[in-house]
């Protein structure tokens, strides 16, 4: 556990888990040993001087003393060091997660990334915190006091020595045989939140669909799905408890039966006896509490095991000796990319001069997103090159290729703030005077003058406060304030009213003068006073050139134009 521990987190927190773990095992140690002091105590209370017991005591209370302040000490220390892991991990997490390539973040990943980053992480770093002490106590303690009891009588000691290897067989034979179980049961909890998830966004959908006092079917099977795994692994785990049980209460039975033989036969003494069934039931209470802490453990492992599968995967490589480009005109050289099994760009070679606009058009499916995202370098290309200002993608830094590109989307996201907030983020060091150039190009301060609040009104978590045009209007503004040399536009009015399509398209024109562009569009009026238009179908271009020269051919655009003008 505790190596899988820093290899998640990193070797620069080892000293401090080793340090807590040494001061739990020596609380361990102490608090065993205390118990040795019992036998003199119980000999001089069942001697014929019971008065001979007082120094005893007094050195047992300041046994337990020892043991008090060393137990605190190793609980507080595994408190500050699991809060430290906590903040570690997630801050070591969410650097990862913002690396990974788009890509990565395909169907199902949004339940299991919300699992893994909320009570996985927090079941994984609630190791040092709350487990490890009771763990390293139930181990440590019986074992401790099994040494006891092989110094005070060899013959009881050996005896009580004999339940350790079954114990520690018992435990792991529960482990092996709850592994299935115990993943079996996180895989239906992800589904499970990844069902909720899916059904909390669909009420516009279900209620539309005037369905909102039916059962939402696949959330039901999911948590249906969930009680039976959750049933299995209870079931699996009661053979173990049952088994740990029986050897608990059969050494102890052992160890009264054998005390009472050698009581008998003289070679012990009532006060010994009454000491070693001490001793022994103290062993007790701490195994038995194996079983409960074993599984927390296992689930603290499977969660430090799927947190360990996420940092291992391997984000986009970034460049050595990274290029700036200098010049901003863009080119897709034989490109060919694939989705799983499917070639979503299929040989794919076009280029875009400095300061034109390309359209891409197409049915849906075709990869029209596609290329805007492996322009921005969401993916890696399998074959052929994306370049800008002829220098490789992949041959530019993250930080210098995102400052080169102004990405605006269908679908936008504002984050839960205010409104010049999210306007900020195109560039955080932009002043007050350039925050309201972008707002009025983008023709978002007709918005703001409407908010209560103005600048200062919240969207709300995801914009949910604003309408599609007002949040496509922020996103706008967002672009023009970054002020990159390349915009990539993406389906920006095709869900917009007349009113607010009127006011985004203005804020484009402005976002696009002067810059290199590539948009998608399905509205192909917005798409005329392209420089060029490629027309792509199953990622291939079946046809290129400028909307006159494109509609005399009678072709595809030619139809889709016409279907266009269709009321």
């Amino acid at each position: 556990m505790i190596p899988m521990l820093l290899r998640v987190l990193g070797h620069q927190y080892a000293r401090p888990v080793r340090r807590t773990v040494a001061l739990m095992t020596t609380a361990a140690v102490v608090e065993g040993l205390s118990y040795a002091l019992l036998v003199p105590v119980l000999r001089a209370l069942f001697g014929s001087t019971p008065e001979d017991a007082w120094p005893w005591l007094i050195a047992f209370g300041a046994a337990v003393a020892v043991y008090a302040v060393l137990r605190y000490a190793g609980d507080l220390s595994g408190f500050r060091v699991g809060t430290t892991l906590l903040r570690g991990m997630y801050h070591r997490l969410g650097d990862h997660l913002a690396r990974l390539p788009i890509g990565w973040y395909g169907p199902g990943r949004v339940g299991q990334v919300s699992v893994l980053a909320g009570r996985g992480v927090l079941d994984a770093m609630a190791v040092i915190a709350h487990l490890m002490a009771p763990y390293i106590s139930a181990c440590v303690t019986p074992l401790t006091i099994v040494l006891v009891m092989l110094a005070f009588n060899w013959q009881l000691g050996l005896a009580a020595l004999v339940a350790v290897p079954a114990v520690a067989a018992i435990q792991l034979w529960t482990g092996r045989a709850m592994a299935a179980a115990d993943a079996e049961r996180t895989e239906r909890d992800h589904e499970a939140t990844g069902r909720v998830i899916e059904y909390l966004q669909a009420q516009p959908v279900l209620r539309a669909g005037g369905r909102t006092a039916e059962r939402f079917r696949l959330l039901d099977d999911s948590l249906r799905e969930l009680r039976r795994a959750s049933r299995r692994t209870v079931l699996s785990a009661l053979p173990g408890a049952v088994g740990l049980t029986l050897t608990v209460q059969a050494m102890f039975t052992v160890l009264l039966t054998l005390g009472a033989y050698l009581a008998l036969g003289g070679n012990i003494g009532a006060a010994e006896v009454l000491t070693i069934l001490v001793l022994a039931a103290r062993c007790a209470d701490p195994l038995l509490s194996l079983s409960d802490i074993g599984g927390k453990l296992r689930g603290a492992r499977s969660e430090l095991a799927r947190l360990d599968a996420v940092l291992n995967t391997e984000p986009l490589p970034e460049p050595r000796e990274p290029i700036r480009p200098e010049r901003h005109d863009l080119e897709f050289d034989s490109v060919t990319f694939h989705h799983g099994d499917r070639t979503v760009i299929d040989d794919v070679s076009l280029s875009v001069p400095q300061g034109t606009r390309l359209a891409v058009v197409g049915p849906s499916g075709a990869g029209k997103s596609t290329l805007l995202q492996l322009l921005a370098r969401f993916y890696d290309v399998d074959a052929g090159a994306v370049r800008i200002g002829g220098v490789d993608v992949r041959a530019i830094d993250t930080e210098t290729l995102m400052a080169h590109i102004a990405i605006v989307f269908q679908d936008v996201y504002l984050f839960d703030g205010t409104i010049e907030e999210n306007v900020r983020l195109g560039r955080p060091d932009a002043s007050d005077a350039e925050v309201r150039a972008a707002a009025t190009a983008a023709r978002l301060d007709d918005v703001i003058e409407r908010l209560p609040g103005g600048w200062a009104a919240n969207v709300g978590e995801g914009g949910a406060l604003l309408s599609g045009g007002e949040r496509q209007r922020v996103s706008i503004a967002r672009a023009l304030l970054k002020n990159a040399p390349i915009v990539l536009l993406d389906e920006v009015t095709s869900a917009l009213d007349p009113v607010n399509e009127a006011a985004v398209h203005e804020g484009i024109e402005r976002l696009m003068a002067g810059r290199t562009v590539v948009m998608v569009a399905h509205r192909m009026r917005a798409i005329q006073r392209a420089d060029h238009i490629v027309f792509l179908d199953a990622g291939r271009i079946i046809e290129k050139g400028d909307h006159d020269d494109l509609l005399h051919r009678s072709g595809r655009y030619a139809a889709f134009w016409n279907i266009s003008l269709t009321p």
